[in-house]
């Protein structure tokens, strides 16, 4: 059986790497089906694929010496980009050191992940960008805090933040307030992110004075948006009408950002979802960018990968067996024609 090591230094490192109870090294050796023992600082790795869980051992070691939380998440993520050929992409220092904006707090934002930075890369170079991708991959918060630079830097004279409030419909009626009153719990997560950002009395100024806007998409209608960065947000739960009429409002020296997840749609009699047909329609246009984020990108709790790659499986049987179902109907049918 191969066998390689890997030298760990400084040995102070070795508990980060192994994690507790072990759990970091047996997620590796189950991942590459191999053998890790510790002998006096030295990692002996033994199996088919030892070469492979070197080099994510060889990425977790930089990554611990820069300083970065080696958890679940981080080694999913490196072992991914093993498995897909992208390891030599991957950043040991956690983040890519541009820094898209700050928080109100004075932390930094920055792409964690090579999807987020090429996000990131087609919002600075193109017109319209579709962010398509999986909860947790930071497609809103990315987007919003590109906004926010362009505002401060004056490429930009408002920020325009807008969502598809369709859960609204009749239960609107039952809730107290004005109409602005009745749709901000819908527009809740885009204050959110603005708050932390900008910090709520930045906010709040900029509200007053016109320059921020968080809408339902309903009040895009019948607009042309000069000089504004748009964010529109959910947009697995536009209609294809609702869609072309949203990036019909783009205005001079104006740029757009569609986020959403293709497989969270909530429209209604299952309705075809804008977002979805858009990516087919606009694909090859210059000026427009799509950017497909995957599981691999989710920065968020690392149960939240293993949720999104169980329902992925689950789509893939449930597809698998609806073209099973196809090919036997039209093998029936080839047959009866045949008699």
């Amino acid at each position: 059986m191969p066998e390689t090591s890997a030298n760990i230094f400084p040995s102070e490192l070795l508990p980060v790497i192994f994690g507790n109870m072990d759990e970091n090294i047996k997620k590796i050796e189950k991942a590459f089906n191999v053998n890790i023992i510790n002998r006096s600082g030295k990692l002996l790795v033994s199996g088919d694929n030892a070469e492979l869980a070197r080099e994510v051992i060889h990425k977790l070691v930089q990554k611990a010496e820069n300083g970065v939380d080696i958890d679940e998440t981080t080694i999913n993520y490196i072992i991914d980009s093993i498995n897909d050929g992208t390891i030599d992409q991957v950043n040991t220092k956690g983040t890519y050191s541009d820094i898209v904006a700050l928080t109100a707090a004075g932390k930094a934002i920055r792409a964690k992940t090579i999807g987020q930075k090429e996000y990131i890369e087609t919002i600075q170079k193109q017109t319209i960008v579709f962010g398509v991708g999986p909860a947790g991959t930071g497609k809103t918060y990315l987007a919003m805090a590109m906004a926010i630079t362009a505002f401060k830097r004056g490429e930009v004279g408002r920020i325009i933040l807008t969502r598809p409030a369709i859960e609204a419909g009749e239960k609107l009626g039952f809730l107290p307030g004005d109409l602005q009153q009745k749709v901000d719990p819908y527009l809740r997560p885009l204050y959110d992110a603005l708050y932390e950002i900008m910090g709520p009395e930045t906010f709040q100024r900029n509200m007053e004075k016109g320059a921020i806007e968080v809408a339902p998409l309903a009040y895009m209608r019948g607009r042309t948006l000069d000089n504004s960065f748009i964010v529109l947000d959910e947009a697995q739960n536009t209609t294809p009408e609702q869609m072309k009429m949203f990036l019909t409002r783009l205005g001079i020296n104006s740029k757009i950002v569609v986020t959403g997840d293709i497989t969270q749609i909530d429209l209604p009699d299952k309705a075809t979802s804008g977002l979805k047909e858009v990516i087919n329609i606009l694909n090859d246009v210059e000026g427009i960018g799509i950017c497909m984020l995957t599981n691999k990108d989710v920065v968020r709790h690392a149960l939240v990968q293993r949720i999104i790659k169980a329902y992925e499986k689950l789509e893939s049987k449930q597809q698998y067996k609806e073209k099973k179902k196809i090919k036997l109907k039209q093998a029936s049918k080839s047959g009866a024609k045949g008699r």
